[in-house]
């Protein structure tokens, strides 16, 4: 019984999570902020209630948590929401990030940090919680309004940012040890800006990391989550996502970043596959228990006299962060070409910071680079903000309308004259021909110089892997060299192709363009396009050579591969171009597939008809619903409450404009359209619960035989009469008549004295049938 003090832990944290969390959602606040209370309550600091006995123990669970946690968060944003955003959304959020950040860097400099403390400082506060803000849109029922929506997109590509910020922190921390000598000196770091090869360098290797790991995951994963939705249980797929989540996750860590990095990817991967929903469902009770634990974990580690002695620096970050999370993503919204009204409403619900403000403070912390103080004064910030967040989602129309109201004249002209010039430009790129031929072809060159880059950056970590496997087999010394080598030449041989052949191409658009109307434009065009290839084949050599490993040995090596993987482009030069193709193909239509079920988007239809108040509002109807297994008819929503429902979700599969004769059932997500108070009458009216459990247990219906007496009134009935007469309903199987069996008779048999019934039902029904059977007076 020596291992019972984990259980113990595990039961003290949930058990206090779920009270105060329980408390903070009946008074309106996010459980997320009960969370941390409970955190600190139970915590060691907290010597009273100090009730957890191995904090070692709960920081394992605490990892699983955060990759549990991350990969929940990939899951809800699959590259095709990414391109279905559009770029608007990206620069908006780029725009958000650079106000942030460089304020951020002025309050850090005014408080005398540091220029790494101040990246740290501006880390923590950057990224809001995309868990709270969701659930705070859930909760004061504005995710379908468009300044809803535009928040919820938002938050989510925060979350990349959030991946990015701690990737670099991450690398310039290490480097910063590295100049310290290892001494720990890391907190006297010199401006940032010192670390500037370094900080590109890891941006570099980031992004081939990021372009790597996606084309890969993106055609093997789908094709495993495939063959195995034919061939194994649910329960065997849950296990291989989950052995794939905390592998992936591991391979991050080992290429040098963090968990949550590999975590975040494997979902983003899986959010493209049909599989989501199923998978998202599966991994939601784990999402919940140890999400829930990572948020106490993380309030354990505060103590609350740091707490109290940081109370300056807490009510000064919150302002900051009250002031300019709202004002930021509304600038970066409206340099987007997004309406005032909503990017300030938009930017009022993105206040609260949570998870990665979190893992970025602790980095700090752990690193010597920020105080020790550092941690518990972002919790407090998170908690306040937090707190703020339903308040200021509730009043943000008021809010923003009061703001405008009072916004000089010259802005307002100024933001109308911008989105007019923006709208302009939008339609001009539209129309440009040249931009059309050649923006895919961009991409294509994009995509496949940084996958290439990526495989060789990577390089080192591949044969060092493959150099320990081959060299147990292959007696010979640069056997295992020139083998991997001769593999990852061919590997990288369609991709090269594929760059070239689109350099090709944009070279002859180009050229073609550059000459039109000239009069020798025949002769011009060969010589332009030849001049475009060689500047293009000069710039894949230096390219190529400065990602190749140096070392006489490992160049004589590469040099021998790439006569073999010349010969190889000889001899397979169609067959390498249609592997690529079809390989090309195949991701294109994973990016292209619409998965059913994803986060509704705002209704564009409403937005030309305000002066009607109406509004969309979403439910999701609980186990024990009240409401489970009527029809929309039966419940008459229209009348009782004046909202009307047009779409559910049901495990995976939308149903739009419902019939009358449509049944809810539990879990069923459904969509309201009305006035705001129709809508809130109506959601409470749908998640109201009955505390009783449901009519019947599916694994209780069995099969059994009941008797018609000689006497009963039933007797010379058709079987269709039955139900007309109050009999329970069920499925009569077969009658022993005789010497006869009846299989599954129809609704016209009659009964006759001595039929014995083959009955299918729950047991008490099945009950109340022979007992009603047996009266003799109907």
């Amino acid at each position: 019984m020596q291992n019972i003090g984990f259980l113990q832990d595990m039961a003290v944290i949930l058990v206090v999570a779920g009270v105060v969390g329980w408390f903070c959602k009946r008074i309106g606040v996010s459980a997320v902020a009960g969370y941390l209370f409970a955190g600190i309550l139970v915590g060691p600091y907290t010597p009273p209630l100090s009730l957890v006995m191995s904090e070692v123990r709960i920081g394992v669970v605490v990892q699983i948590g955060m990759v549990v946690l991350m990969f929940s968060l990939g899951l809800r944003l699959s590259v095709t929401k990414l391109r279905r955003m559009g770029t608007g959304m990206f620069v908006a959020v780029l725009a958000s990030a650079g106000i942030f950040f460089y304020l951020a860097r002025v309050l850090g400099s005014s408080a005398g940090l540091s220029g790494l403390q101040n990246m740290f400082l501006a880390g923590a506060l950057l990224v809001s919680s995309s868990i709270v803000v969701s659930r705070v849109l859930g909760a004061t029922g504005t995710s379908h309004e468009r300044s809803g929506q535009l928040a919820l997109g938002f938050t989510l590509l925060e979350d990349l940012v959030g991946v990015l910020m701690l990737a670099v922190l991450t690398s310039v921390v290490k480097f910063s040890d590295a100049a310290a000598g290892g001494t720990g000196e890391a907190q006297g770091a010199g401006p940032w800006l010192s670390h500037g090869p370094e900080l590109g360098t890891t941006l570099g290797h980031f992004g081939a990391f990021i372009v790597l790991a996606g084309i890969v995951g993106l055609l093997l994963v789908p094709w495993l989550l495939r063959r195995m939705s034919v061939s194994a249980s649910t329960e065997l797929q849950t296990l291989m996502v989950a052995g794939a989540l905390f592998g992936v996750a591991v391979i991050a860590e080992r290429a040098g970043y963090s968990l949550a990095l590999g975590a975040f990817l494997l979902g983003m991967i899986v959010a493209e596959t049909p599989q989501r929903v199923q998978v998202e469902r599966t991994f939601a009770g784990m999402r919940d228990v140890l999400g829930a634990v990572f948020f106490v974990a993380v309030g354990m580690q505060v103590d609350p006299a740091l707490l109290a002695e940081a109370w300056l620096q807490i009510l000064g970050f919150t302002v900051f962060a009250l002031v300019v999370r709202t004002l930021a993503p509304a600038a970066g919204l409206l340099i987007a070409g997004a309406p005032q009204r909503e990017a300030l409403r938009a930017g009022l619900q993105l206040v609260p910071i949570g998870e990665f403000s979190f893992i970025i403070a602790q980095l700090g912390v752990l690193s010597g680079v920020m105080p020790e103080r550092f941690f518990p004064a972002v919790v407090g910030v998170s908690l306040l903000t937090t707190l703020a967040a339903p308040v200021l989602g509730r009043h943000s129309e008021g809010i923003a309308m009061w703001a405008l109201s009072h916004q000089p004249v010259w802005l307002a002209a100024w933001i109308r004259y911008y989105r007019g010039w923006l709208e302009r430009m939008r339609v001009r790129r539209q129309e440009s021909r040249l931009w059309q031929l050649s923006r895919k072809r961009f991409i294509q060159i994009g995509v496949e110089a940084v996958f290439v880059t990526g495989v060789l950056l990577f390089a080192d970590q591949l044969f060092d892997v493959s150099e320990q496997w081959l060299g147990r087999w292959l007696p010979f010394t640069h056997a295992p060299a020139m083998i991997f080598w001769l593999g990852l030449c061919l590997l990288l041989l369609a991709p090269l192709v594929a760059l070239w052949r689109n350099i090709g191409a944009l070279a002859i658009i180009y050229a073609q363009v550059s000459v039109r109307g000239h009069p020798h434009a025949a002769r011009l065009t060969p010589v332009i396009v030849t001049c475009i290839k060689i500047i293009a084949g000069m710039a894949m050599f230096v390219w190529l050579a400065a990602l190749l490993p140096g070392g006489g040995g490992a160049r004589w090596v590469i040099a021998s591969t790439v006569v073999f993987g010349a010969g190889a482009l000889f001899l397979l030069r169609r067959k390498l171009i249609y592997w690529h193709s079809e390989l090309e193909v195949e991701l294109q239509g994973m990016l292209e597939k619409k998965i059913s079920g994803e986060d509704g988007a705002a209704a564009p239809w409403l937005r030309t008809h305000r002066e009607w108040n109406l509004r969309i509002g979403e439910c999701v109807l609980p186990d024990l619903a009240q409401c489970q297994g009527k029809t929309l008819a039966e419940l008459q929503l229209r009348t009782a409450f004046g909202c009307i429902v047009v779409s559910i979700e049901r495990q995976g599969a939308v149903i739009s404009l419902p019939s009358p004769d449509t049944a809810l059932y539990p879990l069923d997500r459904v969509l309201l359209l009305g006035t705001p108070e129709q809508i809130r009458a109506g959601r409470h009216f749908l998640t109201g619960v009955s505390g009783e459990p449901a009519a019947a247990d599916f694994e209780s219906v069995s099969l059994d035989t009941v008797l018609v007496p000689e006497d009963s009134h039933a007797a010379g009935r058709a079987l269709r009469e039955l139900e007309d007469a109050g009999v329970p309903h069920m499925q009569v199987a077969g009658i022993h008549r005789g010497g006869e069996r009846i299989l599954n008779p129809g609704p016209d048999e009659v009964l006759l004295p001595g039929d014995e019934l083959l009955v299918l039902g729950a047991p008490d029904k099945i009950r109340k049938l022979g007992k009603w059977l047996a009266t003799t007076e109907a």
